[in-house]
């Protein structure tokens, strides 16, 4: 079977966000102060073969601690979806 996870990686809540902070500040030049506590992360997508959706839960979360997902300083969740 084949599946497509949708990955979201984020900075740590107690972590410094630079790039976050840098666009919060940028906002007020493009006249949007009202928006706050922006949080800059990466979105990744892939494809996976596997024998079910247990399998393919098991594989994306294997790809984000060793590669993906810096876990000192980076939290992640995934979507699964059958295509």
């Amino acid at each position: 079977m084949k599946f497509k996870a949708n990955i979201n990686v984020m900075p740590q809540k107690a972590l410094l966000d630079p790039q976050g902070k840098a666009v919060t500040g940028s906002m007020k030049n493009i006249g949007l102060p009202e928006v706050k506590n922006v949080r800059v992360g990466k979105h990744i997508t892939l494809e996976i073969e596997a024998e079910n959706a247990e399998s393919a839960k098991e594989k994306v979360d294997t790809a984000c601690k060793k590669l993906l997902a810096n876990m000192i300083m980076e939290t992640y969740d995934f979507q699964l979806e059958e295509v």
